[in-house]
């Protein structure tokens, strides 16, 4: 059996430090850490409905704590990656970039599980039915940084894009622009909490193949 793997990068880099190597491996487990722990809690928490409640919501409530943690530790995963990135991609595109892009994407997470939104449609339960009647302060932080952490990661996308194409690498190049175009696709009102779903496992798995893939070339 031929086993076909999906690069996001085609440079061979010089052997790296353990360090390096740990800091890579964190980034590649920040997103199976993440909705594993998102997973869990959507099976566990009483009156949560992913078609009516985004996976933030599970930051509200009593043991919205786990959530709250579980975007700090996911971003923090991210920032290792950012400097595993700029550790190992010391030349050509986005190399001053990329490390600065997954930066933002890891503050992003991070901003989001320290700023909750608001319990809104049902959940948890005892919440009124329906949207909050005006959005708190800490919800419009947290919104605004998940917009921002994608579109950071999105951006990130299209700049390893680039640097494929120029060295004409075209699959992972391909890869990558699919990746950005996903994360930058408007959200449909209809099926928003399922929208966001689906871009954190594009985000954090685009995320989790540029880790594996850099530390398998170091």
């Amino acid at each position: 059996m031929t086993t076909i793997t999906v690069p996001t990068t085609d440079v061979a880099a010089p052997p790296v430090s353990a360090s390096t190597r740990r800091l890579l491996l964190a980034g590649a487990w920040a997103g199976p850490f993440f909705f594993a722990s998102a997973g869990i809690q959507m099976a566990t928490r009483e009156g949560f409905d992913i078609t009516r409640h985004p996976i933030s919501q599970l930051a509200t409530g009593g043991p919205g704590w786990v959530q709250i943690a579980t975007f700090i530790v996911a971003g923090m995963g991210i920032l290792a990656l950012a400097a595993g990135v700029a550790r190992t991609l010391t030349t050509g595109t986005g190399r001053r970039a990329l490390p600065i892009l997954l930066t933002i994407f890891g503050l992003g997470l991070i901003a989001s599980g320290a700023f909750p939104m608001d319990p809104e449609h049902g959940f948890p339960v005892g919440t009124p039915d329906g949207p909050v009647a005006q959005m708190s302060w800490h919800s419009m932080v947290h919104s605004a940084a998940a917009v921002v952490a994608f579109t950071a990661a999105a951006i990130a996308a299209i700049v390893l894009a680039v640097r494929h194409l120029r060295r004409r690498s075209l699959l992972p190049a391909i890869f990558n622009a699919v990746v950005a175009l996903v994360l930058l696709l408007p959200t449909a009102p209809a099926h928003m909490s399922i929208q966001i779903a689906l871009t954190g496992v594009v985000a954090f798995g685009w995320a989790s193949a540029l880790a594996v893939s850099l530390r398998r070339a170091a």
